[in-house]
């Protein structure tokens, strides 16, 4: 069965990175009818974040790449989070000693600092390890740490040779032994390092296939050795391009919002932020850029994952939500998802029709859900405000507007049988073009000059709003 997983760690906020790496997991496991595990990576205490796990997997679920094991899940091989796995890599640690796969190490951070300076001092390229417990006798080491001394665990790398890893996307990719290090795989504070528990946890848990960014390459060396030392098969490895910022630099929060959670706040639809990352070095094989998430299972290849670095084009993620938003979900279904937004804003609509008839008329003019709330407040409140330009364009139709309101409170309604043949009689006995007519009332009802026709406007306002907002604004202009 194939097994793919992802194991993020606590230390922020949601990252698109993770979310990128999780669909190419999710897809390729459920193409192939196998599973999608998430555990949780928190064994750099540091850097951990409480609450950073749960809205990981509270994205995970809202993007409904739903693992089908995990923390909250549970499942035949958990715990799922590392931390509360010490027990465990404590006892492969120790197949590893028992081996001569790996050695205790004694050295105070001082006097790895000094050896460090000491080799740049010396112009030595590779400041890594000096080894010098590498070949300490076992039975001494073995007193000191039961005796409490303060100690690391590090990996005995061959000192010749090479280690090949052959990636499914890049082919084979060799490593001189002699320029690897040997890494640290237990700490003093008796965690294990990301190395040794990502293949302990992969090996566990049955993972066939890692696929991850490609900045675990040089890691990947490492872990094969590892795996080596257990005498455990090595899964298929794929490193997938790292996203990029649009000057091409990797993808980080100083330069671009990372953040999963703040698409969200923002009103960005899942199945939108999924087909974007979707069309992230990979594409559909007949080229149509918006395709679902079951598309993507029916069609998805690693092989045909593309190796120049995909840019994370906002713009272009705002075009794919805005066709999201006109072109593939129901008016019933955008209704429900803009309706957290309105509440969040503190607005009230009359019903659900009302609603619904709000956004078939802005539906062409916002590409985000939030955008919807911004542009159309004056749809569902009197507390809008009032755009400069639309107050410059109001002044303009100061002369004729009391009559403007005459005429309209004479109607019967709002409905465009109405007030369409008003509009263009009154503009016609003025001498001028519609517009000059249509823009100043446009201003006084909302406030702004970008809005849906004139015609569907007066209809959604309904006569009383119209006329005390016509009122207001008289009374603006007058001021």
């Amino acid at each position: 069965m194939v097994v793919t997983r992802i194991a993020p760690s606590p230390t922020g906020d949601p990252h698109v990175g993770t979310a990128y790496q999780a669909l190419f997991n999710y897809v390729f496991a459920k193409q192939h009818g196998g599973k999608f595990i998430v555990r949780i990576e928190d064994t750099d205490r540091t850097r951990y974040n409480p609450t950073s796990e749960r809205r990981i997997l509270e994205m995970l679920d809202w993007l409904g790449l739903s693992p089908d094991e995990s923390p909250i899940k549970g499942g035949p091989n958990g715990p799922y989070v590392q931390s509360q796995r010490l027990h465990i890599y404590r006892q492969h640690v120790q197949i590893l000693l028992e081996k001569g796969a790996a050695y205790r190490a004694f050295d105070t951070p001082e006097e790895l600092a000094a050896a460090r300076e000491a080799a740049q001092r010396a112009g030595h390229k590779e400041q890594g390890y000096n080894r010098r417990y590498r070949d300490y006798p076992v039975e001494e080491a073995e007193r000191r740490a039961a005796a409490g001394e303060p100690h690391v665990v590090r990996l005995k790398v061959p000192l010749e040779g090479k280690t090949i890893v052959h990636d499914l996307l890049r082919g084979p990719i060799e490593f001189d032994n002699a320029a690897l290090d040997d890494k640290v795989i237990l700490k003093a504070d008796g965690y294990p390092t990301y190395h040794l528990a990502a293949m302990v946890d992969d090996h566990l848990m049955g993972v066939t296939h890692v696929i991850r960014a490609e900045e675990w390459i040089t890691s990947t060396p490492f872990h094969i050795l590892i795996l080596r030392a257990f005498g455990w098969a090595e899964p298929v490895w794929c490193h997938t391009p790292l996203l990029r910022n649009p000057d091409k630099s990797k993808l980080s929060k100083r330069k671009m919002d990372t953040s999963v959670d703040s698409y969200r706040a923002q009103g960005y639809l899942p199945e939108a932020l999924l087909n974007y990352l979707g069309t992230m070095a990979w594409s559909m094989p007949d080229g149509r850029e918006i395709f679902s998430l079951q598309d993507m299972i029916e069609h998805f290849s690693l092989e045909r994952i593309s190796l120049g670095g995909p840019v994370f084009d906002l713009n272009k993620l705002k075009w794919m939500n805005g066709k999201y938003i006109r072109e593939v979900l129901t008016l019933d279904d955008l209704a429900e998802r803009v309706k957290p937004f309105l509440e969040r804003a503190g607005l009230a609509y009359p019903s659900e029709t009302y609603l619904k008839q709000v956004l078939e008329a802005m539906r062409a003019r916002f590409e985000t859900l939030q955008e919807f709330v911004d542009k159309s407040l004056y749809f569902f409140s009197e507390a809008y405000p009032m755009q400069e330009k639309a107050l410059a364009k109001l002044r303009e139709g100061a002369a004729f507007l009391p009559e403007l309101y005459e005429q309209l409170s004479r109607l019967p309604d709002m409905l465009p049988d109405s007030t369409e043949p008003l509009l263009k009689s009154f503009a016609e006995a003025r001498g001028v073009k519609a517009a000059a007519v249509m823009q100043p009332l446009r201003a006084a009802l909302t406030g702004s000059l970008e809005t849906p026709g004139m015609f569907d406007i007066l209809q959604l306002l309904g006569k009383e709003r119209v006329l005390k907002r016509l009122e207001r604004a008289i009374e603006l202009v007058k001021a």
